[in-house]
């Protein structure tokens, strides 16, 4: 059997398509590749630019300096424990809240999915937000990187069209027949058949937790509860770090640590990006098909 020619045009396209394909992913691995590069090289080489792809002077003092700093590796504890208890007490409310909205016997159902629609489109703002925090008195504690905000109405929407798509209402009066209560279904039936849609409101509130400064920004003074975006933003912005205002560091390298600064914001970025980069893997397969079938909304 003679092999059908792959016209010439198409092949042209196919070609064009990889190289657009092969530039437009240099610019996003180049940037991780020379970060990486940075953090270990050494400060000259940092600082006088002759870091470029691979190390120059191989150093990991900003990687010393961030993990025998109290402060900054606090900071790492801090996110990982803001982002741990988002991803459950959120993961869990939008899994509950999702699959209330998507049964047709729902008291109310459509006006509370109308309700939570207008905050999409409307919100309190930011000094109303800030005046309910600070009345409910979380204000400088950890509770106001973890409830303001824990559960997002995109989300809430995109998981109550995955169970309306996914779990048909049938299945429920069959379950209600064999004596299943709401609850039983939803624990034993609904949750173990919603993996994909787990797995991308596990992924997607743990980075934007991960990945969150403002709140810190605006609700904490406490530098003990800073999360390690807000102590990196504080370095970025400053390019500045002063090892005196941290306990167990030797004052009299302030001169070599200030020399460091520079250096030092590439390994938190590093450090910050590495929790994400290990995660996707693992949720790939179901973030893609949790997206997928929840992507259209109803």
């Amino acid at each position: 059997m003679r092999e059908l020619k792959e016209p010439a045009g198409d092949r042209s396209l196919n070609a064009l398509l990889v190289v657009i394909l092969g530039l437009f992913s240099l610019t996003i691995i180049y940037p991780l590749i020379y970060v990486a590069s940075a953090s270990v090289s050494s400060v000259a080489a940092v600082n006088s630019g002759e870091v470029w792809l691979w190390p120059v002077g191989f150093s990991t003092n900003a990687y010393d300096a961030v993990f025998n700093s109290p402060l900054l590796f606090r900071s790492i504890l801090n996110s990982l424990f803001y982002s741990l208890m988002v991803i459950l007490i959120g993961t869990f409310a939008t899994m509950a809240g999702g699959y209330a909205l998507s049964r047709k016997d729902m008291p109310g159902r459509n006006l509370f999915t109308f309700l939570f629609m207008v905050t999409m489109l409307f919100s309190g703002g930011m000094i109303p937000t800030y005046l309910v925090v600070r009345d409910l008195g979380l204000l400088n504690t950890v509770w106001a990187m973890i409830l303001p905000g824990v559960v997002s109405v995109w989300q809430l929407i995109i998981t109550r069209t995955f169970f309306a798509q996914t779990i048909p209402h049938e299945l429920l009066e069959s379950a209600r027949m064999d004596g299943a209560r709401d609850f039983t279904f939803f624990f034993r039936i609904a949750l173990p058949l919603s993996v994909p849609i787990i797995a991308v409101n596990m992924l997607l509130y743990g980075v934007g937790t991960w990945n969150s400064w403002f709140n810190g920004l605006i609700y904490l003074t406490d530098e003990n509860l800073y999360p390690l975006q807000l102590a990196m933003r504080n370095i970025l912005v400053t390019n500045t770090f002063d090892p005196a205002r941290m306990a167990g560091v030797d004052p009299t390298r302030i001169a070599e640590m200030q020399e460091l600064a520079g250096k030092l914001k590439y390994a938190l970025i590093v450090i910050a990006s590495i929790p994400p980069l290990i995660a996707y893997p693992f949720v790939q397969k179901h973030f893609v098909k949790g997206m997928m079938i929840g992507s259209v909304k109803g």
